[in-house]
């Protein structure tokens, strides 16, 4: 009997059912939202063994193009909708009802939060390798004690091996796999940013690779803008914590380097930082 599902494109017919299943999902990211029947339809072939013989990195092609696709949200939630997500990304489905603290003392389902961001990144042009961040790098909040819910105590180092895993699953680039890691340690220390601390805030740049990989940087600060305006309650079109780091790097310009050792260059830019943001706390103990 013909398994071939009737809602594909003739352009897919031809193709590995499981590959013609993640491109559907990956074309509805490029426009439209998948309807009642089209997602029992999806869910039929993968019960009847669609991506049994696709292995992850096969799959990568059409999970990185609906990931680029104008409305990257659409594929994510299709695929969960229809029960692929569970299969093919199980870390990040996961995610989906449990909680997440705001900024607000609120909550957000971080499934929604994913979705939100993915979208915002789509609407900011943002490269893959943000994208796959934003995808992933929650990974270790999904078995977050409940005691502790919405707080996601030690949620790092549940993340760090699930985001490996997922990477080298679908033998991902190395920008990408390398700025969900990023992400993982450091977005969350973005959005706590204070311009009263000069000497951190100089650690962190050069931590996260302001002074020595600043494509890095910039993709982490557009990770960090994208979960911002994830949560879906932001005024403006920029995060404040990211401009308060790209004006503490841009006051770094005029430190000079040459001669200096780490310790000092360090405590040259905490310098230089908190003249740029008038930090009090660092003028009473400098």
């Amino acid at each position: 009997m013909d398994k071939t599902p009737p809602f594909l494109p003739a352009d897919l017919v031809q193709t590995h059912p499981g590959l013609s299943l993640l491109r559907l999902a990956a074309l509805m990211a490029e426009g439209g939202e998948a309807d009642e029947e089209t997602l029992d339809l999806m869910f039929e072939q993968m019960e009847i063994g669609a991506l049994d013989s696709l292995s992850p990195p096969q799959m990568w092609a059409e999970m990185a193009r609906g990931l680029m696709a104008p409305a990257p949200q659409r594929m994510v939630k299709a695929l969960r909708e229809c029960g692929v997500l569970e299969v093919v990304l199980p870390e990040v489905d996961a995610l989906f009802g449990v909680p997440q603290i705001t900024d607000t003392a609120d909550e957000i389902d971080l499934g929604v939060l994913i979705l939100n961001s993915l979208g915002e990144a789509a609407r900011r042009q943002a490269p893959l390798a943000v994208r796959f961040a934003l995808l992933v790098m929650h990974a270790g909040k999904a078995d977050s004690p409940r005691e502790h819910l919405p707080v996601h105590y030690r949620h790092m180092e549940r993340g760090a091996p699930r985001i490996a895993d997922i990477s080298a699953r679908f033998a991902v680039p190395a920008d990408c796999r390398d700025l969900a890691v990023l992400a993982l340690n450091e977005c969350e220390r973005v959005h706590r940013t204070s311009q009263m601390r000069a000497g951190p805030v100089a650690a962190m740049l050069e931590r996260i690779g302001a002074f020595s990989t600043p494509d890095q940087f910039e993709a982490l600060l557009q990770v960090a803008t994208c979960d911002y305006f994830g949560y879906a309650d932001k005024d403006g079109d920029t995060h404040p914590k990211v401009e308060l780091l790209k004006a503490a790097r841009a006051a770094c310009d005029g430190v000079e380097a040459e001669g200096l050792d780490a310790e000092d260059l360090g405590m040259a830019r905490a310098r230089a930082i908190a003249d740029a943001f008038r930090s009090e706390r660092w003028a009473e103990s400098a």
